[in-house]
C-alpha cells in the first residue's frame, strides 16, 4: 500500500522547484521556459496554459496546506494572468505573450480559456477575491457565446482574436486540424466542474451535464472504452489513435464532474464507466510499470511522458477505490515505482518530460514551457493526499 507522506514530500519538492527557479523577478509572473537542464530561457514566450496551470496549482496547494507562501505565489500568478493574458477588448485570453507581456499569439484557443477558468476559480476558493470569480465567469460566458454548438452539442476548438473562423484550429503541431477534440472537451468539463464548486449556477450545471452526455454518446468508444480523439462538427470520428494518458485521466475526471454536480444517476453511470476505461488504459502499461504514450495504427509509441504517469496514478487509484480490486492497486504501485526510478529528477528537481523505451531521456524537452507545468504531477499528489485523508 502507498504511503501518503511520500506524496506530500513529492508535492513540496515540485512546488519548491517552481518557487525557486520559475519566478521572473524582472518582467513579472513566471518565466516562459526552463530547458531540460533547468536553465532559464529569459526571452521565451509565456503561455496562457502554463500560467493558468501555475495559478491552479499554487491555489490548490494553498487550499490543502494553508501555507502563506503558496497563497503568495497564487496571487502573483493571478495578477499576471489578469494584467497580461485577458483580452479586455475582445474577450477570452491570448494564447501567448512575449517575455515582457505583450500579446504574441492572439488566437482564442478554447482549451486555454478552459484552463484560465480552472485556475481563476481555484484562486477564488483560496483567496475569496471576487474579481477572480468574475473573470472566471467572463471566460465561461465567452466560451458559451462563441464556441458552444447549439445544434449538435459540444464545443468548437479555436477562433481568431475577434472570434471569427480560423483556418488552423490545432492545439499543437501533432494534432489533427478538426473542429472538435476530446482534449478540449475534457478540460472544458474539468474547468466547468471547478467553477461550479465556486459558483453553483443552474445554467452551468446544465452545460456540465451536456458535456458528460457528449462523452458518453460520442467520445468514449462503447466497444473498446478508449477515447476517440478528433471529430468533425457532426461528431464523426477522424482518428484511430489511442492516447493512454487521456484514457486514464478521463476515467477519473468524468466521475469527478458528476460528483461535483451531485447527480446520482450520472455518478452511477461514470462509476460504471471508470473501471472499463481504466482497464482499457492499462493496455498501455509496459513491463517496467510505466504507461506508454500512444498507440497509432500498427505502431506503439513507447515514450513515457511525465503527465501520463501522473494521471495514471490517480486513475488507477480511483479504480481501486471504486472496485477494491487489487489489480488496480498493483498498477498504481507499478506506475509510482517507475516514476520514482525514471521520471523524478533527484538532482535538478521536478520531473523530467519523459523517457524513451530504453529509459534514456527524451531529447530536447523542457522542464517548464508552454506545456510543461506543475499541474499534472502536482494535482496527482494533491488528489492522492485527498483520497488518503
Amino acid at each position: 500500500m502507498y504511503h501518503a507522506a511520500a506524496f506530500q514530500r513529492e508535492l513540496e519538492n515540485i512546488l519548491a522547484y517552481w518557487t525557486r527557479r520559475a519566478v521572473d523577478e524582472e518582467n513579472g509572473g513566471f518565466y516562459g521556459r526552463l530547458d531540460g537542464h533547468d536553465a532559464v530561457v529569459a526571452d521565451a514566450p509565456k503561455g496562457a496554459v502554463l500560467n493558468a496551470r501555475i495559478l491552479w496549482t499554487f491555489s490548490a496547494a494553498y487550499n490543502h496546506f494553508h501555507y502563506p507562501a503558496y497563497r503568495a505565489l497564487a496571487e502573483r500568478a493571478f495578477h499576471y494572468v489578469r494584467q497580461y493574458f485577458i483580452d479586455h477588448e475582445c474577450g477570452g485570453v491570448y494564447w501567448s505573450v512575449d517575455a515582457q507581456g505583450r500579446p504574441l499569439d492572439t488566437k482564442k484557443q478554447v482549451y486555454a480559456l478552459a484552463f484560465t477558468i480552472y485556475g481563476l476559480s481555484e484562486y477564488y476558493r483560496a483567496s475569496g477575491d471576487a474579481a477572480a470569480l468574475e473573470l472566471a465567469k467572463a471566460q465561461y460566458r465567452a466560451i458559451e457565446a462563441h464556441s458552444f454548438d447549439t445544434a449538435r452539442g459540444g464545443y468548437l476548438e479555436a477562433f481568431a482574436r475577434d472570434w471569427q473562423p480560423l483556418a488552423d484550429l490545432r492545439l499543437s503541431a501533432k494534432d489533427a486540424n478538426e473542429k472538435k477534440t476530446m482534449n478540449t472537451h475534457l478540460h472544458v468539463l474539468e474547468a466547468y466542474a471547478n467553477l461550479y464548486r465556486a459558483w453553483p449556477d443552474a445554467g452551468l450545471a446544465g452545460q456540465i451535464r451536456g458535456l458528460l452526455r457528449v462523452f458518453d454518446a460520442h467520445i468514449i468508444d462503447p466497444d473498446t472504452h478508449h477515447l476517440r480523439l478528433f471529430f468533425d462538427e457532426d461528431w464523426q470520428s477522424k482518428s484511430d489513435i489511442v492516447s493512454y494518458g487521456h484514457d486514464i485521466e478521463a476515467a477519473w475526471l468524468l466521475l469527478e464532474a458528476a460528483e461535483v454536480l451531485g447527480d446520482h444517476s450520472l455518478v452511477a453511470r461514470f462509476q460504471h464507466l471508470a473501471l472499463p476505461m481504466a482497464t482499457a488504459a492499462a493496455e498501455g502499461l509496459d513491463a517496467d510499470g510505466g504507461l506508454n504514450y500512444e498507440l497509432e495504427p500498427g505502431h506503439l509509441i513507447r515514450d513515457k511522458h511525465w503527465w501520463v504517469q501522473a494521471e495514471a496514478l490517480v486513475g488507477f487509484l480511483n479504480a481501486y477505490q471504486l472496485s477494491g480490486d487489487q489489480k488496480f492497486m498493483d498498477k498504481f504501485e507499478g506506475v509510482w515505482a517507475f516514476t520514482q526510478a525514471h521520471i523524478l529528477d533527484p538532482v535538478g528537481g521536478e520531473w523530467v518530460w519523459g523517457v524513451a523505451a530504453d529509459h534514456s531521456l527524451m531529447p530536447g524537452q523542457d522542464k517548464a514551457g508552454l506545456w510543461k507545468c506543475p499541474y499534472h504531477n502536482g494535482r496527482a499528489c494533491l488528489e492522492i493526499l485527498r483520497r488518503s485523508a
